[in-house]
């Protein structure tokens, strides 16, 4: 067998990348479909997307970024019509899956918020529960799943400043931190929260 001469391999070996599409109200459309089809999503969130895809366009084809934006909106506004998109709903589903996760309150209403939700809705998601007795199911929720403070099998008392820290970065307060990680009996703190 003999060897390739490097010199004579194919010039384009790399495929190009494909450059993007002009921001047209018909591309714009199918990309917002094609997205939702795939993720559910807040109208705040798809704008941004979207905005982006606008900007892109302006930039590399010379497009109006003002009828991108129109277009946008009149999309957003029609899909929010038709019920494609519903933020409140949205907001209820993903407050749910958080909460499951052992995501605290205060870090709920940040993703919501980064996503585009208003405050309002993201108020109405969160008012059916009571915030302390959630809080402390989801900071135990996170512990085990991340095995911290009662859930962790060595090294508890040399590792419980660092447990701590890691629920406070999640939002969770000090106090709520505190009952966590210091709990003796899981089984009896498992007991005492609510049931959904």
């Amino acid at each position: 067998m003999s060897e390739e001469d490097p010199a004579k391999k194919p010039e384009n070996r790399s495929k190009k990348r494909r450059q993007p599409l002009k921001a047209t109200p018909e591309a714009l459309e199918r990309s917002a479909l094609y997205y939702l089809d795939r993720y559910d999503t807040a109208s705040g969130h798809l704008r941004r997307l979207l905005m982006g895809k606008v900007t892109l366009s302006a930039r590399l084809h010379g497009t109006d970024p003002a009828e991108g934006a129109a277009a946008v909106e009149r999309l957003v506004q029609r899909f929010l019509k038709a019920g494609v998109l519903d933020d409140a709903r949205f907001a209820r589903e993903r407050v749910r899956s958080l909460r499951a996760r052992g995501t605290s309150r205060a870090m709920v209403r940040a993703r919501l918020q980064a996503k585009g939700v208003a405050s309002t809705l993201i108020d109405e998601a969160l008012a059916g529960e009571e915030a302390p007795a959630r809080d402390l199911a989801a900071a135990v929720t996170y512990a085990k799943r991340r095995r911290l403070g009662p859930f962790r099998l060595d090294e508890r008392a040399e590792r419980r400043a660092k447990d701590l820290a890691a629920l406070g970065r999640q939002g969770f307060d000090y106090e709520t931190a505190q009952r966590v990680i210091d709990c003796e009996d899981v089984e009896e703190l498992l007991a005492r929260l609510p049931q959904d």
